[in-house]
This record gives structure tokens, C-alpha cells and sequence, in this order.
């Protein structure tokens, strides 16, 4: 699904992401861990095509596709979609309205779409104005499952959460990458007609987000590095470990 050969980035005179390697494979749910500043938003932006993240060397394969030069529409096009840790408010623009652009002409219920995760009585509202963190968290995940993604993206989930939304969030983050419904009001989340071959690349802080999606592989990123080769850990192993330890065992590993 998504191959990443010695990838560096800079953002203006900084070098950020210093030759990333890593792939994920069809249906594989990869999680990143890392310190605040440690290049993991950046790997996302990038990954969408974002401006001010200057890509010196390396590429990004999506699907078999090159996607190192192409603009932010085409990647979204070919199924690359992504959850903001702090998505801009758009005056002007209803909910409803990106919602309904996002299914990019698909016959989707927006409504009761929105109420799979509680969120209908916001679809009027311009995007994001005025919304809490765990209304920002729906707003981003309503979009995603109209555009029904290929490869998801998630910048930290819990960040701003309280425990409420978290367990509907990561709930909700869990059907979009295994497709599975539970009898209730998210069945019409089944319209969407997924196989187990969404891929997904969750990056956090806190580990919370693991209480609730079934996650294959892990890494950890620090200043800008892959600091670890964890292709027979699990992810789970590798958060309490962090937890034990901290992030300056990465500094030893590096070292």
C-alpha cells in the first residue's frame, strides 16, 4: 500500500525527517510512537503533499504510483485520506456540505452517517467553528467515511479528547480500518461495503489510541529518525516499554 524510501524533508532552513524508510502493507494497521517534535506530524503532511515541506530526497510509492511530486487533490484521489491533530475552522462552509464532498458523488445517508458517531445536530455548523476537541475528532472522522480512503492517516486521535469521546472515537477509528459494525445506529456505516483492506498510520503520543484499534506493526520516531526495526514486536510491547522507560531508551538505541 505505501512504500517510503529514504525520505528527508525540510522546512524552511531545518532539516526535519532524516531518510525515513518504512512500508505498509494492504489491511495493516501501523502505528508510530514519538516524543512532541520528533518529525512524526511532519511525516503525515508530507505524506499528503502539503506545502512547506520540502521532500530533498527520496519518494513516497502509493499503490505502485509515485506520489513524491503530486499535488494534495491527486494523492486524495487515488485514496490517500488523513485526520488533522488541529484541523483549520472554514467560515462559510457547512459540515454537511464537506461531508457531501468528500463522498466525491458516492450515494451516501450524510445523516445518518453523522449520527454513527453523534454528530448530526453539527451538520449546519460552518467546519469546525466553535467545535470542542472531541467535536473536531467527529467532524474529521465523518469526512474520512465519506471519502472512504484507502490508506488512512490519523495525527494523534486522542489528542484533546476527554474519556467520553475517546472511546467513541477510537471506536470509530476501528471500524474505518477493520470495516466492522456493531448492531446500533452504525450500521449504516456498512453502506460504505469495506473489506479488512483499508491500511492505516497512527501516530501518538499517549499510546491511548491502542485501547481500541488492532494494530499490526510499530516504530518509534525521534528527532527525526526511525529509531527501532520492530517488525516482530507489537506495538503494544513497544508502548509499555516507553511507559517503563521513557523515550530516552531511544536515545541509548540510537546512540
Amino acid at each position: 500500500m505505501l512504500q517510503i524510501e529514504n525520505l528527508q524533508v525540510r522546512i524552511g532552513d531545518k532539516e526535519v525527517l532524516k531518510g525515513i524508510n518504512m512500508h505498509i502493507e494492504e489491511g495493516e494497521t501501523f502505528i508510530l510512537f514519538g516524543p512532541n517534535g520528533s518529525g512524526k506530524t511532519t511525516l503525515l503532511m508530507t505524506l499528503m503533499g502539503f506545502a512547506g515541506y520540502e521532500v530533498t530526497a527520496g519518494k513516497i510509492i502509493f499503490k505502485g504510483v509515485d506520489i513524491t511530486s503530486l499535488p494534495t487533490y491527486e494523492r486524495a484521489r487515488l485514496g490517500l485520506g488523513m485526520s488533522f491533530q488541529r484541523p483549520p475552522t472554514i467560515h462559510g462552509l457547512k459540515t454537511k456540505h464537506l461531508v457531501s464532498m468528500c463522498a466525491r458523488n458516492r450515494n451516501i445517508d450524510v445523516y445518518a452517517m453523522a449520527q454513527s458517531v453523534n454528530f448530526d445536530k453539527f451538520l449546519d455548523r460552518d467546519i469546525n467553528a466553535g467545535f470542542s476537541g472531541g467535536e473536531i475528532k467527529r467532524s474529521e472522522l465523518l469526512q474520512l467515511m465519506a471519502q472512504n480512503p484507502d490508506l488512512i492517516l490519523f495525527d494523534e486521535p486522542e489528542s484533546g479528547v476527554d474519556l467520553e469521546n475517546m472511546a467513541l472515537i477510537g471506536k470509530t477509528v476501528r471500524t474505518l480500518l477493520d470495516g466492522a459494525c456493531d448492531p446500533s445506529p452504525e450500521t449504516c456505516m456498512r453502506d460504505l461495503r469495506r473489506r479488512h483492506t483499508t491500511s492505516g498510520l497512527i501516530i501518538t503520543h499517549t499510546g491511548y489510541i491502542l485501547d481500541y484499534v488492532n494494530a499490526d506493526r510499530g516504530q518509534v520516531m525521534y528527532n527525526g529518525v526511525l529509531c527501532c526495526d520492530t517488525r516482530p514486536t507489537r506495538p503494544r510491547d513497544i508502548l509499555d516499554h516507553i511507559t517503563k522507560f521513557g523515550y530516552k531508551e531511544c536515545i541509548r538505541c540510537l546512540n
